[in-house]
C-alpha cells in the first residue's frame, strides 16, 4: 500500500510564538469544568473547507488544519477509495488572505488534507502554530516556522483562551494492529477550547468514536462539538472508516443533549464517502433538531 507519501507529502517519519509572551500552561484550576460558567458571550465558528475551520473568541481567532490548495491540485490518496478523483474537489470559499486572518494555527496532525503543501508555503513563518506533540513540532520547525508550540492535555492558555489536547485514534483497533498501517495513520488529536463566560467547544479531529472521545464529552461537557464525519475509507478494511460518520453524529447528539453538533470534513477529498446531502437526509430521517445537528456549507458561520 503506497499511501505514506500521499498522506504526508514527504515520508511519514521525515521528522513530524510570540507565544512566550501570550501563552502559558493552564493551572489545574483551568482544567475541565473549573472554567465552565454560564456563557454570556458568543464564540463564532466558520467552516472554511474540509476540516479547515475557524473559531473566534472575542477577536482571538484560531485557524484549525489549514488546507489551502486550489481545486484539483493533488492526486487522490493512494490506497484509499475513489483515488482516481483529485482533491481538493472544490475551491476555497474565500481568498487565502482571508483564511489566514488568524492569531494562531492548530494542527491536529500533519496529513496533507489538514496541512498541505500550499499551507506550508503560504502561512507566514512567524505565525504561532500549535501541534499535538514534539515530533510534529519538529517537522513544522524544519519547514522554517519559528513559533511552534506543543499542546498538552493539561492545557495551554493563549490570549485568555485555554486550549486542551484530547486523544484521537485515526482508525479502528484492527487497523492499528497492522504495523505499516498504524505507522501511516499515526497519532492525531482533538482540541477543547475554554474561556470564562464563553461556550466550551470540542473539536474531535480525525478520529473514530471510542472511549477517549466519550471521555472528552464527560470531562469537558462541551456546548458545541465539531466532528469530522466524512467516513473516509481505505481500499483495505472496506467495511470501516478512518474517521467518523453519520452514526457518530447521532451518538454525539444523544450523548450531549444540550450541545450543538457540527459536522465537517465532507465533499472535499476523494476518500470521504459521506456527503453533506446524505448526512442532512439522515438528520431528517432521525428527526434530529436542525438547530442542534448542523451541516455547514463552506464559508458558513455559526455563533454559539
Amino acid at each position: 500500500m503506497n499511501i505514506v507519501k500521499s498522506l504526508t507529502g514527504t515520508t511519514l517519519l521525515s521528522g513530524v510564538m510570540l507565544l512566550t509572551a501570550c501563552t502559558t500552561f493552564a493551572s489545574p484550576a483551568a482544567n475541565s469544568n473549573a472554567v465552565k460558567q454560564t456563557a454570556t458571550n458568543t464564540v463564532e465558528f466558520q467552516q472554511i473547507r474540509n476540516a479547515t475551520i475557524k473559531l473566534d473568541y472575542d477577536g482571538t481567532t484560531f485557524l484549525v488544519d489549514p488546507m489551502l490548495a486550489v481545486k484539483n491540485a493533488y492526486p487522490g490518496f493512494d490506497g484509499t477509495v475513489n483515488n482516481q478523483i483529485r482533491y481538493p474537489m472544490v475551491d476555497l470559499p474565500m481568498s487565502v488572505d482571508e483564511v489566514l486572518k488568524a492569531d494562531a494555527i492548530i494542527l491536529t496532525h500533519l496529513h496533507d488534507d489538514h496541512w498541505d503543501e500550499a499551507a506550508r508555503n503560504l502561512v507566514p513563518r512567524d505565525m504561532p502554530i500549535f501541534t499535538q506533540d514534539a515530533a510534529d513540532a519538529a517537522i513544522v520547525r524544519k519547514d522554517g516556522f519559528t513559533d511552534v508550540r506543543v499542546l498538552t492535555e493539561q492545557g495551554v492558555v493563549f490570549k485568555g483562551v485555554t486550549i486542551h489536547k484530547t486523544i484521537g485514534q485515526h482508525g479502528t483497533d484492527e487497523m492499528y494492529k497492522v504495523a505499516p498501517l498504524a505507522e501511516l495513520l499515526g497519532k492525531t488529536m482533538g482540541i477543547v477550547f475554554q474561556k470564562p463566560n464563553y461556550k466550551t467547544v470540542y473539536v474531535a479531529g480525525d478520529t473514530v468514536w471510542n472511549k477517549e472521545v466519550e471521555d472528552a464529552f464527560t470531562r469537558y461537557k462541551p456546548d458545541a462539538v465539531i466532528l469530522n464525519t466524512g467516513y473516509a475509507k481505505l481500499t483495505t478494511f472496506v467495511d470501516d472508516s478512518i474517521i467518523m460518520g453519520k452514526e457518530d453524529v447521532y451518538r454525539a447528539y444523544k450523548l450531549s443533549p444540550n450541545a450543538q453538533i457540527v459536522s465537517v470534513h465532507m465533499d472535499t477529498v476523494n476518500h470521504a464517502t459521506l456527503t453533506k446531502a446524505e448526512l442532512r437526509r439522515f438528520i431528517e430521517e432521525k428527526h434530529l433538531d436542525k438547530q442542534r445537528a448542523l451541516v455547514p456549507n463552506d464559508g458558513q458561520t455559526y455563533k454559539f
